[in-house]
């Protein structure tokens, strides 16, 4: 396979102005619609068999989020692409102001391994959307589910428009390529050199990354029904998930009821984790191995869980409870089903801290009162927010989904997504039979008042 043919091949194709048509860009989407509902039995098999996940939770986190997205696309389509009329100023009267979005062209796509379905087709609709081309790369971790969506993708599309690329394609042969936008989700080391590499070409990226992101209950926090819904963030895909909570703050004297809640919930959720055959397992012994010395360092901190099973690379769920921020575990994202617990006793010194720390790309707040909620979400910058669960705002497609700092740049899903694979380009359309004649020289006393008038 010669990569650099095959770009060639879709930037000519982009150029017949055939991905331009709207009615195309809608084909396209229900083609993949039913490519995925037609090979959604292949999906189930292959997460199993990369991460053990359940058939409820790949459908609940990976191929329902994608049909719910080509869906909305498909009913959202006809309005992104609209030309969008702005306001003229009163001096450049008569004109005309609009903006119209167009495809960058051939676009990179690379994927996580965490979610490896839905993170390679969830930018690819917004890229489809905006009528470009695309060179998909899966992730290599997750050797089963790319497969699975290799064969997809090249069995419903031909080549010179969406190509999915075999995960044993080295990063360097994908990378040094020339794209007209690069979409990236993974790690930030990996995001590092990625945005290096677009900058010798000046190609525009987006990367989604990661981040601790911090899980806040106030007083009036539901200490039972918070627990519930943060353990459920944590044992959905094992913790391996990007958005999920990475650490808990609560206050001092809420701190053993919240413990012991979640506990409560983690045996409920899934009991004898080495039993329980819908519980996923760690994706390799790399993560897996990282995951068990991160708990056995911290074992003087009273973690209660955590024990683990070498053979199958199962973690049970571990609370880790006498940390705090300075400590070890609290450097970088944890990835992965250990959940430290941080307890505070001054708000303002807690909100104080989280400004200085790196950005998060989700935070999570429990609170029964709005205004200490909305006086958090003011205070704090983030990618994402939900109030009272965790999660769950990733299943509406009108909200971007992005990091900000550290843990990203850029946004897509829905609209979001049609926007970041499209260049906004700017057109004012001036009469053709007037002129202003105060703007050209000489200039004089008199010109200038006229134009301080035309101009306030």
């Amino acid at each position: 396979m010669d990569l650099g043919s095959i770009i060639n091949t879709q930037r000519e194709f982009f150029y017949t102005g055939v991905t331009r048509d709207i009615q195309f860009r809608k084909n396209s989407l229900e083609k993949l619609l039913e490519s995925v509902t037609e090979q959604e039995p292949a999906i189930y098999t292959a997460l199993r068999q990369d991460m053990d996940r359940s058939k409820q939770e790949a459908y609940m986190t990976e191929i329902g989020p994608v049909i719910a997205a080509i869906r909305y696309a498909l009913k959202n389509i006809d309005a992104w692409v609209r030309t969008e009329k702005v306001k003229t100023p009163r001096f450049l009267f008569p004109a005309r102001s609009t903006v119209i979005r167009e495809p960058y062209g051939v676009v990179l796509i690379m994927a996580h391994w965490n979610y490896p379905f839905f993170l390679t087709l969830a930018p690819l609709i917004g890229a489809i959307a905006a009528g470009n081309c695309a060179v998909i790369r899966t992730p290599k971790t997750s050797p089963f589910t790319s497969g699975a969506v290799v064969d997809l993708l090249n069995s419903t599309f031909d080549r010179n428009y969406i190509y999915a690329i075999d995960e044993v394609v080295p990063y360097d042969d994908v990378l040094h390529q020339k794209y007209d936008y690069i979409f990236f989700t993974g790690s930030e080391r990996v995001g590092r050199t990625v945005m290096r590499v677009a900058a010798d070409s000046l190609t525009p990226v987006t990367l989604e990354l990661g981040g601790k992101n911090p899980c806040i209950l106030d007083e009036t926090a539901d200490i039972e029904l918070a627990a519930r819904k943060i353990i459920w963030s944590k044992v959905i895909n094992a913790g391996q998930t990007a958005m999920a909570p990475d650490y808990v703050l609560v206050p001092e004297d809420h701190k053993q009821a919240l413990v012991d809640a979640m506990v409560s919930n983690i045996k409920q959720f899934i009991g004898d984790p080495f039993a329980n055959n819908d519980y996923p397992r760690i994706i390799n012994l790399h993560h897996y191995m990282r995951l068990k010395n991160l708990i056995e360092k911290n074992r003087s901190f009273g973690i209660i869980g955590g024990r683990c099973d070498d053979n199958q690379m199962r973690i049970e769920p571990a609370i880790v409870q006498d940390v705090n921020f300075d400590s070890d575990i609290m450097k970088n994202e944890i990835f992965g089903p250990i959940l430290p617990v941080l307890a505070y006793d001054d708000r303002e010194e807690m909100i104080a801290i989280l400004k200085r720390r790196p950005k998060p790309s989700a935070c999570y707040i429990f609170s029964e009162d709005k205004e200490s909620a909305d006086d958090l979400i003011n205070d704090l910058s983030f990618g994402s927010c939900c109030v009272n669960d965790c999660l769950v705002q990733l299943g509406n497609e009108a909200l971007p989904a992005g990091g900000i700092g550290n843990s990203g740049q850029g946004s897509y899903r829905g609209r979001a997504g049609f926007e970041t694979f499209s260049h906004s380009k700017s057109i004012l359309r001036v009469s053709g039979n007037t002129d202003i004649s105060i703007k050209y020289p000489p200039y004089s006393e008199h010109k200038l008042s006229a134009v301080r008038r035309m101009m306030r």
